[in-house]
């Protein structure tokens, strides 16, 4: 060990550096040594597990409500609602073409929102060094999605987010791939 102040080798044990009288700080301790750890790790595991796991469901979850709500929205704006019999548009601001448009944006969005969370399910049930960035980051991306996604959001971020989730998600990475994958 050093001293910190000026650099002179300090022999194990003391607490001033016998050159510059500086305190010495302690020796952390690594958190593998610290008692319950292998508990808390394994506890944490079975939680990122289970996070991963909704993901993959929140992902079918959405491919189906897009499905429902574009099949809604291609019944009520798509030529089939009573305002838009004989394509008459004349009284309204929107063209055929701005719905057309329309669909093809909600559909984009369905699609990406369903592999961000397929992404996000895979890098957490791989422990990937990516997966709890990625899946903190499409938390933030879910909470406007009301009910599910603000619930998938917070979820997540409780789970992934500060440092002893970031700590436990390191030794997780560090520990023998998941099993089952």
């Amino acid at each position: 060990m050093y001293c910190s102040g000026c650099g002179q080798r300090v022999p194990e044990g003391a607490a001033v550096c016998a050159a510059c009288g500086r305190q010495v700080a302690p020796a952390v301790t690594p958190a593998t040594t610290i008692p319950g750890f292998e508990w808390q790790l394994s506890n944490y595991a079975g939680k990122v597990r289970t996070l991963g796991i909704f993901w993959a469901v929140y992902a079918v979850y959405a491919v189906v409500i897009g499905f429902v709500g574009v099949g809604f929205m291609h019944m009520f704006l798509g030529g089939h609602a009573p305002w838009m019999q004989n394509n008459d548009l004349s009284n309204t601001p929107f063209s055929e073409d701005w719905f057309r448009f329309l669909m093809h944006v909600v559909w984009v969005a369905v699609i990406v929102r369903a592999i961000l969370a397929v992404v996000v399910a895979w890098g957490l049930l791989t422990r990937a060094r990516w997966g709890r960035i990625v899946a903190i980051i499409a938390a933030f991306l879910s909470l406007v999605k009301i009910p599910f996604g603000t619930a998938m959001g917070i979820w997540s971020l409780v789970t992934l987010m500060g440092y002893k989730n970031s700590v436990l998600y390191e030794h997780l990475q560090q520990q023998n791939p998941p099993p089952g994958l």
